[in-house]
């Protein structure tokens, strides 16, 4: 065997050992120990007082790892918010809203849908709010997100207009104004977490709320087991 044989086979396993199942899932774990004490660390502290050094105490870490795993202190922020809202057990059924017959249909699916986002996000997106003040990478990071909501809601306001069954003369720019603000993180921190609200409580209101506000009063049909001011 020469020596370049020998040369190619030390690379491939070089190559294998570095590419290997195991170490790419002690890796993912990591990360993902790293984003949850980061998320711990975070809503308790507050994005100013929360240092590197916190989340790789709490996530059982060295500094370092966390720098190589995520990154500094901003990019890890980002990491977080974006992991958060792509998560698919917080995804926006959206097929199903499209294909919901009536607009108090597509109200409820929608509304029921932000109650259960929101236990999860509804924290991280005011904590994102008061950081974008005072940090310009944030700041951008914040913007993105509010206008990718105001695109979303416009979206679903196209589609409660297609129906034919809101009120007349609202513009869909006024109905997608309407959603926008209610969907809000603000608004499910006040009713749930000051109010002590259930997000199942949450999530009827939203949806009734949106039917007397948007839909015709003839079309307001409300599924069984509906919203109960209680």
């Amino acid at each position: 065997m020469n020596t370049c044989t020998i040369g190619r086979m030390t690379s491939d396993v070089k190559r294998r050992a570095y590419h290997s199942p195991r170490r790419d899932a002690a890796a993912a774990a990591t990360r993902q120990a790293i984003l949850r004490a980061a998320r711990s660390e975070f809503l308790r502290k507050g994005y100013t007082a929360t240092t590197i050094a916190g989340i790789a105490k709490a996530a059982n870490v060295a500094v370092d790892t966390v720098y190589a795993s995520v990154g500094r202190k901003p990019a890890l922020f980002r990491q977080l918010i974006e992991t958060s809202i792509a998560g698919q057990d917080l995804a926006v059924p959206v097929p199903q809203i499209r294909s919901a017959p009536t607009a108090s249909d597509k109200i409820e699916v929608y509304a029921s849908t932000i109650a259960a986002i929101h236990q999860r996000l509804a924290p991280l997106f005011l904590a994102l709010r008061e950081a974008a003040t005072a940090h310009p990478e944030l700041g951008e990071l914040w913007s993105q997100v509010a206008d990718r909501r105001a695109q979303n809601m416009h979206e679903l306001a196209t589609d409660l207009a297609a129906t034919g069954e809101l009120r007349t003369g609202l513009t869909i720019d006024e109905v997608a104004d309407v959603l926008w603000s209610m969907n809000a993180a603000e608004y499910y921190i006040l009713l749930v977490h000051d109010r002590g609200w259930s997000p199942q409580r949450f999530g009827q209101w939203l949806a009734e709320a949106w039917r007397r506000l948007l839909i015709t009063p003839s079309r307001r049909s409300i599924p069984e087991g509906g919203y109960r001011p209680v």
